[in-house]
């Protein structure tokens, strides 16, 4: 439970509410309450058509240019050349701002007892408080089953409340320029508007019913007037994007909608049936405390369980299964702003990839299929984008893309614009669904997308002066170096990360044709090659992981917020304290010069820290970083605060959460191993996780006191497999196979 004795008084205050594609931030006010509104297919203009067309004729000069490290010449051919006009894809934009005015409005001084609370375990928000000896109650919910906002008021004598519906920019003040049209009949109120002009239409309708026998709505201009002691408003909105008609569709889902109490009760059932699969407590809890205030001390065990369950309920609530489904932005779905910060897209050099990372650990691998949804529609017009600016087969995308699955270079910055692995990063994230459910059907369907990025990536790599297959023109996203004679610049040879994030896929992919007896339509040979062929990660001469390929360049900023180069420890999983243990000292040594400049000044970059310090057993800095992220990068409502607010560091700090308490990532001598409280601190008391899945497609339950494992480990083995080794943190072991249910005690347990 979020809660808090006080009404919002900002955007960024407000409690999120989602169906997976209709949300709202719900304020709480007693005067006039505010439910700023989002539907996911909302954005500003059409498809454009921005390739750059000279990029192909100009790719040799640029990987001449690249290769001799003449940086300032490289740059000048990238602004000429391979910069997408255009420079931007297109945003995503605010549905509307609904309001209910109270009459006799009840300012703060004449509120008792006041409570803004927000529940993760039924997704309601709720809003109590009592004026003048009358009590007043909200619930507030987006029902998936029924498509609909609904709110549901009661007080304790009759009232009367005036519904109102725009669609204003924060920068135009209460002008008609973002609607079509504006009016009210029957009890409802339609809005009409055309986002960007030529971008999906859309239409918003709000309704209202009283539950009170001697209540009323009434028509007054463009709005509603509400009298009684109970009341349901339903809100719908749909658009061009899915269907042919959004006010009939609208309108329909109001008219089917039953009496509030069936409403609910759906909605609670179809929420819990995914929110209930997993279960994180920990102790001791401060939950009688506000929310807002226990973020400004030392975080107790408890809400550090909140924050993870708290990620587990925003997935839920941005990115359901369905049609046309579209993943979770830089906001999740909600974004207040008609100009959002970095367009509140899809940008895929870390933020969109790491929106999914609690997915599969949470079991909820029904909210990652609108990321896979985008993937299909990608790779389609990558096709053309590898074809027309780099002579490849296959498909890519360059660091962003949007609502249209544009794949042409965003922006024109030059440390993140021009680079064109956004895709294959993606495509790490089919292997990994499989690695943890071992569904074939679903893998078989996304192999012609993972074969179509092998293809391009094939195609893409050119030898270098060593004989090794290198990526050019490359990059590590968003970060600059300086150079041996004091120049800075982004371009080099085959990045660290893009040698990692190569390794992974070509061999995700030699896997999927194993499983599968998936002939595919490439050479296996070829992809042999190519992954023999692939240079090594080096450690330069002061103990580091370089960054930038074969080049030891320093950071022009030393304390970046991406740390690119460790994507082999996390989310890869190629580097390992076991395996490869001078990989992860020099992976460790880049974390502490990070730490000593400055590094995770953004929420999402100190949960990506969560993560890498998990990965290699180390607590103090994992706590640490947890810590932090609570104290100085977490807003009152719990979102993430990078600033501003990006939905990633939620996500991503729900997962390490996670990653402290379990790791599934290796395989030793054939078997995968489960490392119980890898990371975990004795002074967060004690806990239980119930149902956390793991790769080889398992769910584990356990218990721990004082930092040890007590009563037997629960393990479900789904398919019956993958061999497992289970390391507690004294060292004790034990190992489990077989489909079905398993009770393990550990060696020191026997």
């Amino acid at each position: 439970m979020l809660w808090y004795n006080s009404a919002a008084t900002e955007w960024s205050h407000a409690l999120p509410i989602g169906n997976g594609r209709l949300g709202a931030m719900v304020y709480g006010r007693t005067e006039t309450e505010i439910l700023q509104l989002n539907e996911d297919s909302v954005w500003y203009g059409g498809p454009q058509d921005r390739l750059p067309r000279a990029a192909l004729q100009n790719l040799p000069e640029l990987r001449r240019l690249i290769r001799e490290g003449r940086q300032r010449e490289a740059e000048a051919l990238v602004r000429a050349a391979f910069f997408a006009y255009p420079s931007s894809q297109r945003h995503y934009e605010p549905l509307g701002t609904l309001y209910l005015d109270f009459d006799y409005g009840h300012p703060d001084s004449d509120v008792q007892d006041y409570r803004r609370e927000l529940d993760i375990s039924q997704a309601v928000s709720r809003v109590q408080y009592s004026s003048n000896f009358i009590q007043y109650r909200r619930e507030i919910i987006a029902s998936h089953p029924d498509q609909v906002i609904g709110i549901n008021l009661s007080s304790s004598q009759s009232s009367t409340y005036t519904i109102r519906l725009n669609r204003v920019s924060e920068r135009e003040y209460e002008t008609n320029e973002f609607l079509d049209t504006l009016t009210a009949r029957d009890g409802k109120i339609i809005m009409h508007a055309t986002p960007g002009g030529g971008g999906n239409r859309l239409c918003c309708v709000v309704s209202a019913r009283s539950n009170d026998p001697e209540g009323c709505v009434q028509v007054l201009g463009n709005t509603l007037v509400v009298t009684g002691k109970s009341s349901t408003i339903l809100l719908a909105a749909q658009t061009t994007y899915r269907v042919e008609d959004p006010e009939a569709a609208a309108l329909s889902n109001i008219d089917k909608c039953p009496p509030w109490a069936h409403i609910l009760n759906r909605h609670i059932e179809d929420y819990q049936s995914l929110y209930k699969r997993v279960h994180l407590k920990l102790s001791p809890d401060d939950s009688h405390i506000p929310t807002n205030i226990r973020l400004q001390n030392r975080p107790d065990p408890g809400v550090i369980a909140l924050y993870h369950n708290y990620g587990r309920y925003l997935l839920i609530s941005c990115s359901r299964a369905g049609n046309k489904a579209l993943p979770a932005t830089l906001q999740g779905i909600w974004n207040p702003s008609f100009q959002p910060p970095w367009g509140s897209k899809y940008t895929i050099n870390i933020n969109t990839q790491m929106n999914y990372w609690p997915a599969n650990i949470s079991n909820l691998p029904e909210c990652e299929t609108p990321l896979f949804g985008l993937l299909e529609r990608v790779q389609v017009n990558g096709s053309k984008t590898a074809k027309e600016m780099y002579g490849c087969r296959g498909w890519c995308v360059h660091h962003n893309t949007d609502i249209w699955a544009d794949t042409n270079p965003q922006d024109k910055w030059m440390p993140a614009t021009l680079w064109p692995l956004g895709g294959a990063w993606l495509c790490t994230h089919i292997w990994e669904r499989y690695v943890f459910f071992e569904d074939k059907s679903f893998l078989q369907r996304y192999f012609p997308v993972l074969e179509g990025c092998v293809r391009f990536l094939l195609d893409f790599l050119i030898k270098d002066e060593h004989g090794f297959y290198v990526t050019n023109p490359s990059l590590s996203p968003e970060n600059t170096f300086k150079n041996e004679r004091g120049e800075e610049g982004v371009f080099c040879e085959a990045s660290t990360m893009d040698i990692q994030i190569l390794s992974a896929v070509f061999k995700a992919y030699i896997a999927s044709r194993d499983l599968l007896g998936e002939p595919g339509t490439l050479e296996i040979s070829d992809v042999l090659n190519a992954l023999d062929g692939l240079p090594p990660v080096i450690i330069s001469p002061t103990g580091l992981l370089q960054e930038w390929g074969r080049n030891d360049y320093e950071e022009v900023e030393p304390g970046h917020r991406h740390t690119s180069h460790l994507w082999g420890l996390h989310p890869g999983d190629s580097i390992t304290p076991t395996s490869t243990r001078d990989l992860a000292e020099a992976a460790s040594a880049v974390l502490t010069r990070r730490a000593l400049h400055g590094g995770g000044h953004t929420g999402w970059s100190r949960a990506w820290l969560i993560n890498l310090h998990a990965r290699l057993g180390q607590t103090a800095k994992s706590k640490e970083h947890v810590e932090l992220l609570l104290l100085k990068s977490t807003l009152p409502n719990l979102l993430d605060d990078h600033p501003p607010f990006q939905i990633d560091g939620n996500f991503g700090g729900s997962a390490g959460i996670i990653e402290m308490i379990i790791q599934s990532h290796e395989t030793i001598s054939g078997r995968r191993v489960i490392r119980l409280l890898p990371a975990w601190p004795l002074e967060w008391g004690n806990g239980r996780v119930e149902n956390i899945r793991v790769r080889g497609s398992a769910a584990v339950t356990f218990g721990w006191r004082d930092g040890r494992i007590y009563g037997p480990i629960l393990v479900k083995i789904d398919r019956g497999l993958t061999k497992f080794t289970i390391f507690a943190p004294d060292g004790s072991n034990a190992q489990v196979e077989g489909q079905g249910h398993h009770e393990v005690r550990l060696s020191s347990q026997q």
